[in-house]
């Protein structure tokens, strides 16, 4: 039995009563603050939205010149609070980045998830006893709302007891595990992306519609279980008239509340609603982002019409850099993104890669937040930033504390966004799909020769032959990890001087790298990087990630 899963005995309700009940005792337990009425009432409303898939460059406030699509909400949104131009994902791949962001660890520090099958049948990426940003706003006195794409694993109910999938999955019963059961009061979700079946809503635990059509969109076009009546086009104003549900009804509450909503765009399949068809300059690309630009306005609009935006700290962010098979054509085209550049577009502005890898336009992404009254209008920020500090950042806010095992990898940015620190984080562990990164200060360290991502959609210079060219300049396969420490097998950039990451400094700056591998190895060997007890990794862990063939295997 996987680890954290209910008693199949007890009832949803009773259990997610019996959830809150532990963790009050343990917020009491452990020393968190207790939450009066007073300060409740002086504690702001918390709303976190989050991108699929859109460049730092898709930003016009971000990406300038070199920004071909108009972005009149999110330019607004800087306008009126911070614009940070240096934030990170600690990933440049969707379920990893949303692992780091809901619980304020990083992703690679997690064991195996449990098993489930493709695409939005992934079972839970981690159990239920783990906390979440869900879990510490709802102990601390918030009402807490989810909507948009999950992606972090379900347990669904099977027909014949199996690991839940495409042909044996029950739609006709609630699920087992959700939101829900990560600290949420209310839920209303897609199970993945919105390429990757099954293509229907859950709200709480129930399936919505019937879920007995197969079906599938534009881009890679994965045919499977469909609800009769979900259709591609009308997702985003979906999320959006459900968060402005949930907007209304926690306003006539005394709670304050904190609502996440994780928008399926511009994430392929490019799948604008009607009114934006044709709208961009560029094509449908640019018609989609957009459509997901508008729906921060309207979510603002939900706040306004609600009478809390005045007390509310609203941020947006995306979950990582653009994949380069989108573009113009609706079907998934590797380097789609280039033919775009002819039209003055450049989806990741003036950085290097793409989503999967560990240059900066897979893992740099644009993020605003606005606080009026709070948070200075027309600020910009270059600190350092990685949206694993959310939970820290939000604990700030929301004037409760997290203990010593909570967010260990979550740095509070709270006195950025108020301008009042230049920076909180020294230093960041990012990561593409094959190599990490660290990031301090101006310089980054790439552990690797390649682009940090592999197969048809990986950025250039492909993956696996950068390890043989290292190989080759090497004089023979590595015996081990220490003798990767070579500036064959690494990459230093100074990102101040060089944003592109066209010069590589490694070979005359060896006594920096060594330096930079020491604090991302004790990082790493820590189980955290912020103050605190050592903790406890749940796998073993590798500075360097190399094919197999590296080792002459």
């Amino acid at each position: 039995m996987a680890q954290g899963r209910e008693n199949p005995g007890m009832s949803s309700g009773n259990s997610r009563l019996w959830r809150i009940v532990v963790l009050l005792i343990a917020a009491v337990w452990t020393g968190a603050a207790v939450i009066t009425p007073q300060v409740r009432a002086e504690r702001p409303n918390i709303v976190f939205i989050l991108a699929d898939d859109l460049g730092y460059g898709d930003v016009k406030a971000f990406g300038g010149d070199r920004c071909n699509i108009d972005t009149p909400d999110f330019d607004q949104l800087c306008r009126d609070g911070i614009r940070l131009t240096n934030a990170h994902v600690t990933d440049s791949v969707c379920v990893p980045s949303r692992t780091s962001i809901m619980t304020g660890r990083y992703a690679f520090r997690f064991g195996a998830a449990e098993a489930g099958g493709p695409w939005g049948f992934v079972g839970l990426r981690f159990p239920v006893t783990q906390h979440t940003l869900g879990d510490m706003l709802q102990t601390a006195g918030y009402r807490t709302g989810y909507v948009g794409k999950w992606h972090l694993g379900t347990r669904m109910v099977t027909r014949d007891g199996a690991v839940q999938g495409p042909d044996n999955t029950d739609f006709s019963q609630p699920i087992q595990i959700g939101p829900l059961d990560y600290g949420f009061d209310s839920s209303f979700i897609l199970p993945g992306s919105l390429d990757m079946f099954p293509y229907a809503f859950i709200r709480g635990r129930e399936w919505q519609g019937q879920v007995t059509a197969q079906k599938g969109w534009s881009a890679f076009n994965r045919v499977g279980p469909a609800a009769e009546d979900f259709e591609d086009t009308q997702v985003l104003s979906t999320f959006c008239a459900e968060a402005g549900r949930f907007i209304r009804s926690s306003a006539q509450q005394s709670q304050p509340f904190f609502l996440y909503v994780a928008l399926t765009a511009p994430h392929t399949p490019t799948s604008p609603e009607p009114e934006f068809t044709g709208r961009s300059r560029i094509g449908v690309y640019g018609d989609f982002v957009m459509n997901t630009d508008a729906c921060i306005g309207r979510i603002r609009a939900h706040l306004r019409a609600a009478g809390v935006d005045q007390n509310t700290l609203l941020m947006v962010s995306s979950d990582h850099g653009p994949g380069h098979y989108s573009g113009r054509n609706r079907v998934a085209t590797a380097n789609q993104m280039q033919e775009m550049q002819q039209d003055g577009h450049y989806s990741t502005g003036v950085y290097r890669g793409y989503k999967f890898s560990s240059f900066e336009g897979g893992l740099r992404v644009p993020f605003a937040a606005v606080w009026p009254g709070v948070i200075p209008a027309g600020s910009v920020s270059g600190a350092l930033v990685g949206l694993n500090d959310l939970m820290a950042t939000c604990a700030e806010a929301a004037q409760t504390d997290l203990t010593a095992e909570q967010g260990p990898d979550s740095i509070s940015f709270l006195s950025v966004l108020k301008q009042r620190e230049n920076t909180t984080r020294e230093s960041l562990i990012i990561r593409g799909t094959r190599s990490d990164a660290f990031l301090q200060g101006d310089w980054k360290l790439i552990l690797g020769p390649g682009s940090g991502s592999a197969g048809i959609f990986s950025s250039e210079p492909v993956e696996d032959d950068a390890w043989k060219s290292a190989v080759a300049a090497f004089g023979g396969s590595p015996a081990g990890q220490e003798d990767l420490v070579h500036p064959a097998f690494l990459q230093l950039y100074n990102l101040r001087e060089d944003p592109g990451e066209t010069r590589d400094h490694s070979p005359e700056q060896m006594d920096r790298v060594r330096r930079m591998l020491a604090e991302h190895g004790r990082i790493v060997e820590a189980g955290r990087s912020t103050p605190g007890p050592s903790l406890s990794n749940d796998q073993k862990l590798q500075s360097f990630r190399p094919p197999a063939f590296v080792w002459g295997k």
